[in-house]
Formats: structure tokens, sequence, C-alpha cells
């Protein structure tokens, strides 16, 4: 079985990230000027088109909301088959 960890860690969370091509971004439908938006990381590229749905932001801004909802952020390095893997899950801190 594939160990899952979590993390709050900014330089972590964007290691892992960056590792598997993936960019910081909001669900456009819910990104507004007051700083709102749900989390998520992209990762664009074969075999995963861009999602049209989501909206690049800056790292900056990312873990700004990030901490600012008091999120964790639970992932996993490889599979249970050793392969890298791309799961992950931002949950509550509490």
């Amino acid at each position: 079985m594939a160990e899952a960890k979590q993390t709050t860690d900014h330089d972590e969370i964007r290691r892992w990230a960056e590792e598997r091509g993936g960019k910081p971004a909001v669900v456009k439908s819910t990104h507004d000027k007051n700083g709102g938006g749900i989390l998520r990381l992209e990762f664009p590229g074969a075999p995963h088109p861009h999602d049209e749905n989501l909206e690049e932001i800056s790292w900056d801004e990312f873990f700004e909301k990030f901490d600012r909802e008091k999120l964790a952020f639970l992932y996993q390095e490889k599979t249970s088959d050793g392969k890298v893997s791309r799961f992950f899950k931002f949950v509550s801190r509490s």
C-alpha cells in the first residue's frame, strides 16, 4: 500500500508539485478580486491537457489562500507499484 503524507510546509508542497510539472491554480468560477477561489494544482501536458476551468496563479497567491483557509496538503510520493504519484488532496488542518 502506498503511504500518504500530510504537510503545511510551503517549500515541500512546491517541490512536490514542480517535480511533477504542477502549477498553482484556482477554479475560475470561484476566483474573485477579494482573494477567493478554490485551490487546485494543475498538471498541464500529456496525458493531461490544460483544464479550461482553471486559472493559473502565483505561488505567493496560492500560499496566501492556503494559509488563510487553514489547509493542509495530503499527498503521495509514489504509487503502490513504485511509480511517481500525482495524488494529492487539500484537507483541513484541524
